[in-house]
């Protein structure tokens, strides 16, 4: 793993301690140059912060240049919270190599890179057997796609130790906890602490004012929660893969702030905040990693071991080659059950693959909501999240919520509000026009 910090021109510090005494400071603002010379600067800053007024440590933002790190450790730590932005390399679109994998630190490297070989060995095989399947459903114009959809599909054949590079953004408060939280993790605790480590020594060569705040991060207790989805699900008497409960009925005009390519709805906050609901989802690990990007649609999600089953989604479009595709997860699932009682639970998870079903608890107003219907009811977003967005807004309909006709794709929206270009995809047209089908009849075939 290797993480690079780019620089700025202030030292997050003298921000902070600048804002914070603009605050009291009745002449003009104190500049970061101003705090920088001020000879009680750090003792203000230790006072500030110990006593947890931490907004002043937000105006500063690190971005980090991340690679080699496991998309585990993304899932369960760097995107499992609202506090952050990242652009990562993405498993449907670019073709994974068998370089990239994260060996756990106490593994038989030599068995685990055979396991890995052999998970890589499946997931080209079935984009070889899936892209003629594909290339008959495309329409005409889409069908140099199809290898490029095949991938799509195959990369649930992929394990959770497969790499990836991005960039990631976070305010100086989020790298802290980072520092606290990384030993309190379930799943891939010792790359979290390798992850930490390195972004402390990134963090100090930008500022070494920091030092103080890291060694109480450091320090400070963490504590993972203890989730009973078993409980929530007998509350609500769960028996689908989706449900949806808890609903706040709450109608809200929907204007243009919704549907143009800026979403001011965001700046412009109206009654559709009011409205809000729960959800169940069961989902693979690979929709999950997509459904935490909507950052205000929050999440619980226990630990990988509190709900482990043998249980895995499979796209419908496999049904062709599922012979394929049912042995490598068969295989996948005996590894990693043999490495978790040699590993323990935590760092065996590299060995689970994209395909493996969790379960987690999901929390929308209806605002974002609105957002996040028009980003995965599009007939671009990736099947299995479209089908859940789906299903919940199928549920909110059933049950007679006033606002739930307002959830749909963009094109629907912008067509309705007569905003041109109706689709925004541009080239990236799905090829349907989803904006003249009621919603009774959405029906993706890949």
């Amino acid at each position: 793993m290797r993480i690079t910090a780019l620089k700025d021109v202030y030292k997050p510090t003298d921000i902070a301690v600048g804002s914070a005494r603009s605050c009291y400071f009745g002449k003009h603002i104190v500049t970061p140059e101003d705090a920088a010379k001020w000879n009680k600067k750090n003792a203000l800053l230790d006072s500030i912060f110990k006593a947890g007024h931490h907004t002043t440590l937000m105006h500063y933002h690190f971005t980090f240049l991340i690679e080699g790190v496991s998309r585990l450790l993304i899932w369960r730590f760097l995107h499992a919270h609202p506090f952050y932005n990242s652009e990562q390399v993405s498993q449907r679109y670019a073709k994974m190599k068998i370089e990239n994998f994260t060996y756990p630190k106490a593994a038989d490297k030599e068995k685990w890179r055979e396991y890995y070989e052999k998970m890589f060995f499946y997931y080209e095989e079935l984009i070889e057997k899936l892209t003629p399947v594909i290339e008959k459903i495309l329409p005409k114009f889409k069908k140099k796609e199809a290898k490029k959809r095949a991938q799509e599909f195959a990369r649930y054949l992929l394990p959770q130790g497969m790499n990836a590079h991005l960039y990631h953004t976070v305010n100086v408060i989020t790298a802290l906890r980072y520092i606290n939280a990384a030993k309190a993790l379930p799943e891939a605790r010792e790359e979290g602490l390798e992850f930490v480590r390195q972004l402390k020594e990134e963090m100090l060569k930008i500022d070494e004012d920091l030092a103080p705040l890291i060694e109480f991060a450091e320090n400070e207790k963490a504590v993972f929660p203890q989730i009973d989805i078993e409980k929530i699900k007998k509350r609500h008497n769960v028996k689908e893969k989706v449900k949806v409960f808890d609903i706040v009925d709450y109608d809200f005009e929907m204007n243009e702030n919704y549907a143009g390519v800026l979403r001011t709805s965001n700046i412009f906050p109206d009654e559709a905040i009011l409205g809000s609901f729960n959800s169940y989802i069961k989902l693979s690990l690979s929709a999950d990693a997509q459904n935490q990007r909507h950052r205000r649609s929050p999440a619980i999600r226990p630990s990988l071991e509190s709900i482990y089953k043998r249980d895995y989604y499979t796209p419908p479009v496999i049904k062709e080659v599922e012979h394929i595709y049912k042995k490598a997860v068969e295989f996948s699932y005996d590894f990693f059950e043999e490495q978790k009682e040699i590993l323990g639970f935590g760092e065996a998870a590299y060995a689970l693959l994209n395909a493996h079903n969790i379960e987690i608890v999901e929390h929308n107003d209806f605002q974002e909501f609105a957002h996040k219907a028009q980003m995965r009811l599009c007939y671009n977003a990736q099947e299995e999240i479209f089908d859940i967005v789906y299903e919940q807004v199928r549920q909110l309909r059933e049950k007679g919520v006033s606002a739930a006709d307002k959830f749909l794709p963009p094109c629907a929206l912008r067509y309705d509000m007569k905003i041109r270009p109706v689709c925004p995809e541009g080239e990236r047209f799905c090829g349907v026009k989803v904006w003249k089908l009621p919603f009774e009849k959405y029906e993706r075939i890949i």
